[in-house]
């Protein structure tokens, strides 16, 4: 069983983070979101959510993957906290995974983890970064070696159902979607 660190920032996707929290669930894996503060988030669209902690209880733990959902400022409030950064910098050098959604992929550039790879996001937002030596895809999710990148709300299921791919190989990921009558 993997381990996952989902961050939930003030202003997130809830769709998004949802998304990946459950179907990650239901392939058995330890999900743990973690708040930047302490107590609820509440989401882009209002929905209030409980993270299981709050990041400073967890930053130095091991883990096998951050995911990073997207939305707006939610994708900001984590593009300025050095501690997520600091973090994902430090799981992909562990040879971890780092997957982001939405907007959130402009957290793995500012991060330095998309350098020489392929990666996707919200329309119009990596490619307002003026990144070199990134290639912007096309594709609904994106993955580049450990790292794993998706468009936005309406590609959530394929990019949770990638995760559960890299993590836990493609028969799991495949019962999972069944259990989706997709």
């Amino acid at each position: 069983m993997a381990r996952i660190l989902v961050p939930l920032a003030n202003g997130c996707e809830e769709l998004e983070a949802v998304t990946i929290i459950d179907l990650l669930r239901r392939a058995g894996q330890e999900v743990v979101t973690a708040g930047l503060e302490e107590g609820p988030v509440t989401a882009s669209r209002g929905v209030v959510l409980q993270p299981d902690v709050p990041l400073d209880d967890v930053l130095y733990q091991p883990f096998d993957m951050v995911a990073l959902p997207g939305g707006l400022p939610g994708a900001d409030h984590l593009d300025r906290d050095p501690r997520i950064g600091a973090l994902l910098r430090r799981v992909a050098g562990e040879q971890g995974y780092t997957a982001a959604i939405c907007a959130a992929p402009k957290v793995l550039a500012s991060a330095g983890l998309l350098q020489g790879r392929q990666a996707t996001a919200y329309p119009g937002v990596l490619e307002s970064m003026s990144l070199t030596d990134v290639t912007l895809a096309a594709g609904a999710v994106v993955r580049d070696g450990r790292v794993i990148t998706s468009r936005g709300p309406g590609t959530a299921m394929d990019f949770a159902l990638a995760l559960i791919e890299a993590l836990a190989g493609r028969e799991k990921r495949d019962e999972v979607e069944a259990g989706l009558a997709r």
